[in-house]
């Protein structure tokens, strides 16, 4: 089991300058959720470099299938896509992309904010590690990279083209993310539920358009969503319990186009994080119930609701965390391997094992020097230590698969 790991480190210092100048390159040409044509044509380059690697077409995102004798099958997921944020990190291969949304038709800047490209690089790492080093493990290992990680929609991208039926159901899936919250080149996995599902809820609340000066002649949307907007906050303080851990929040709103104009609509959007369907069913008729019941109550127009960014709730498989969480321990080190509180943070990494009905576990690797100053994911600073972040998510990866796969 140890051999497959050990072989690691000359590995990793023989292709440093490699997998550096791999990691700038996707940092620098970000681009946004399924509109990632240049990231996935590179990521297809890479793979086809390996030679006997089987490179699946899926959707907006792609496999790499690595068979090496009989064993087990282990599948290993990367995200790929930036966000529509401006960088402000200050290395010198920052972002200077922008890129036409095809969703507002906008040009925005875009920045890989939240370590995806991190992610990529990790995944490529492993998967051309392993088929330098077949003699050290036997079965069948598949890279996936979904694209559209931060709008919830590539697991189901991939889902929907056939994911299931083009390649080999695998017996376990593995994910992981760099994070500022834990020490520089740690690693952290939790058994059971460790991220919150989440959604995004836009709400339109609708009026009655007048004259500033005439508020009697119309009914005003903007007064409307403010005493909403503030109803809303009652959902988590006083309809659920205090031991339920729950969010509600108000990110955008938008209404108006002058001071003496009483417009006819208002938008406003929501974000909603929970830990179990009947939690999230409940907020989500909460929000219908308070917007349905103060708009009738001001006489306005029937609001309307459209859901959006819908994330699953994490729920790393106990069995294959404590396989994972031992390997790690032993391999990396114990002081190196900790574990994390359920976060109120968000993945779309289980849909895709879900849909084979796989077993999962999803863990985070640490990728700044000082973690109570490190900036959260999406902040324009959000930048990982490139060394050892670089070679620790690919120790991480190597020692989880070392259960499943190592001869």
């Amino acid at each position: 089991m140890t051999q497959l790991y050990e072989s690691l480190e000359t590995y990793l210092e023989k292709t440093k300058a490699q997998r550096e100048e791999l990691y700038k390159w996707f940092h620098q040409h970000p681009e946004l959720s399924l509109q990632e044509a240049e990231t996935k044509a590179r990521i297809i380059k890479e793979l086809e470099t390996l030679g006997d690697v089987e490179v699946v077409d899926v959707g907006a995102g792609v496999v790499g299938i690595l068979r090496n004798g009989d064993g087990q099958t282990v599948a290993m997921r990367a995200d790929f896509d930036g966000l529509p944020v401006k960088e402000d990190s200050g290395v010198e291969y920052a972002s200077t992309v922008t890129q036409v949304s095809d969703k507002t038709g906008q040009e925005v800047p875009v920045g890989h904010m939240c370590g995806h490209d991190m992610h990529t690089t990790w995944l490529l790492t492993t998967i051309s590690y392993l088929a330098e080093n077949r003699e050290q493990w036997s079965g069948t290992f598949e890279a996936v990279f979904q694209p559209a990680e931060e709008i919830a929609e590539g697991g189901k991208d991939m889902v929907a083209a056939g994911i299931t039926g083009k390649i080999p159901v695998p017996d376990v899936m593995l994910g992981q993310h760099v994070m500022g919250a834990l020490p520089l080149g740690h690693v952290a996995t939790n058994e059971g539920i460790s991220f919150s599902q989440a959604s995004t809820v836009k709400v339109t609340v609708r009026g009655v358009g007048s004259h500033g000066s005439m508020p009697e002649k119309g009914v005003d949307p903007i007064v409307l969503s403010s005493s909403i907007i503030m109803q809303l906050q009652t959902i988590v303080s006083r309809e659920l319990p205090a031991s339920e851990r729950a969010v509600v929040s108000v990110g955008t709103i938008h209404g108006g186009t002058k001071s003496n104009v009483i417009p006819d609509k208002v938008v406003f959007e929501l974000n909603t994080r929970c830990y179990s369907q009947e939690v999230e069913d409940h907020i989500h008729a909460s929000i219908e119930r308070i917007v349905n019941n103060q708009a009738a109550a001001a006489g306005a127009p029937e609001p309307s609701f459209e859901y959006s960014d819908r994330f699953p709730v994490l729920d790393n498989d106990r069995d294959v965390t404590a396989k994972v969480t031992e390997s790690m321990q032993t391999l990396l080190g114990e002081e190196r391997t900790e574990t994390f509180a359920p976060l109120v943070a968000s993945e779309d990494f289980p849909d895709i094992p879900n849909a084979f009905g796989t077993p999962y576990c999803f863990w985070v690797v640490g990728g700044f020097p000082t973690p109570e100053n490190a900036p959260g994911n999406h902040s324009p600073q959000f930048v990982p230590e490139l060394h050892p972040t670089l070679e620790a998510g690919a120790e991480a990866t190597v020692a989880a698969l070392c259960p499943w796969l190592a001869v």
